[in-house]
């Protein structure tokens, strides 16, 4: 994230949900620890789920996508994909600035990834 990513994100209202699209590309191997990506960001997720639950944000789907229906063909899809829903953007920046949220062992879990912030279109 950058400065101005944050700024946008910051001047969200108090009382808007905030919906994060993370996708996952793992690393093959882990050079710390010998691991898969895939096993390594198991044991972030296994990790993180307390300050998920600190802050009572709610994991919607986490999961692999299995085939494009609509675009191109040839393009490669991530490895997967998790949508988590925040009270509010001051929720998610409390979780990730805690003092011992596992960050790191998701950053050398991957490869590749994404986080988009998404807003409903139903309210």
């Amino acid at each position: 994230m950058n400065k101005e990513q944050i700024n946008v994100l910051r001047e969200v209202p108090e009382d808007q949900e905030v919906v994060m699209l993370n996708l996952l590309k793992y690393k093959d191997k882990v050079e710390e620890t010998g691991l898969t990506g895939e096993a390594s960001y198991k044991q972030y997720m296994k990790a993180a789920i307390p300050f998920f639950e600190k802050i009572d944000a709610e994991i919607i789907f986490f999961g692999r996508p299995l085939l494009t229906l609509i675009g191109p063909e040839d393009e490669t899809l991530w490895d997967d994909m998790l949508l988590v829903k925040y009270k509010n953007q001051g929720e998610f920046f409390k979780m990730v600035s805690a003092e011992d949220y596992p960050a790191k062992l998701r950053e050398r879990s991957l490869q590749d990834s994404r986080l988009i912030y998404c807003k409903s279109q139903t309210k």
